[in-house]
């Protein structure tokens, strides 16, 4: 989307002035921090689809959140207060799509050392007892996914294979949320309510929005996210949440600018985008 690093600079300099100045601070809004890989090194991509964050950078935002007294909400919780039930001050709540192993092994120590919690969403055709990869990088096994949901982490459905649902008919996108919701279920014995929309949301096409939100509520799913830039808020569909995009690019300024809704500009050039790629398909 950007050639360079200007939605950073747009982001820092402009419009978090600007929302502080007409007190968006204040506005019944949820940032939602979406994650994937905790990890060194980056995949080569501009800074706007960089996935990776590195220990570091995410150590540092951990401390942020804990040193400036956010409390960090379950998804639950944050469609609770959205509805109007609860405050909203200083929360956030943290996501992680895909299921990397490296959230074991790099994040969930950091969430848990300042008392956080977070949502996992998971590729349920991936998840076994032998580690299995997916994008090049290992994935949680099921006897990790167990263990992290007994400590409090929520687990939730990414689908079964990751793919483009948009592109696929009602049966096989019901079969997708159905048959991943019902896999981890049998594995954890809890209910599993929460769901991530993989690739990117077209929220642009009413109609196939329609549908996916009749199967979610068919197949029992209360909330979810989505790729939709920006906070959430109490306009937004609880089963299609935007969220931040968080990655090693997203320095202390850069990431206050986020939580506090100087990126939701942003939404604006995404649905234009979309909108421009619709037509011209």
């Amino acid at each position: 989307m950007w050639n360079l690093h200007i939605d950073r600079a747009l982001s820092v300099h402009l419009c978090y002035p600007l929302a502080r100045g007409r007190g968006g601070g204040r506005r019944l809004r949820i940032p939602i921090l979406m994650y994937h890989s905790i990890r060194e090194g980056n995949e080569g991509r501009n800074p706007y689809y960089e996935t990776n964050t590195s220990p570091q950078v995410f150590a540092q935002q951990m401390q942020f959140l804990h040193e400036n007294g956010y409390r960090v909400l379950s998804l639950v919780e944050t469609v609770e207060i959205l509805a109007g039930n609860g405050n909203c001050e200083k929360s956030v709540a943290i996501t992680f799509d895909d299921g990397y192993a490296d959230f074991y092994s790099h994040a969930y120590p950091l969430l848990r050392e300042h008392g956080f919690t977070a949502t996992v969403f998971v590729v349920t055709g991936l998840l076994k007892t032998q580690r299995t990869q997916f994008n090049g990088k290992d994935c949680l096994t099921l006897s990790e996914v167990r263990k992290l949901h007994s400590q409090g982490v929520n687990i939730g459905s990414h689908t079964v294979s990751h793919p483009e649902l948009k592109q696929m008919g009602r049966e096989e996108v019901e079969s997708e949320l159905s048959v991943s919701k019902q896999t981890l279920e049998d594995a954890l014995g809890a209910p599993v309510k929460s769901f991530s929309y993989p690739f990117a949301f077209p929220e642009v096409d009413h109609r196939f929005v329609d549908t996916l939100t009749n199967l979610l509520e068919k197949c029992g799913y209360e909330n979810g996210v989505s790729t939709i830039l920006g906070t959430a808020q109490p306009r937004h569909n609880p089963r299609f949440l935007p969220r931040l995009p968080i990655n090693s690019w997203d320095d202390p300024r850069f990431f206050r600018a986020k939580l506090e809704g100087g990126y939701d500009w942003l939404h604006r050039i995404q649905i234009a985008s979309k909108i421009l790629r619709s037509k011209a398909s």
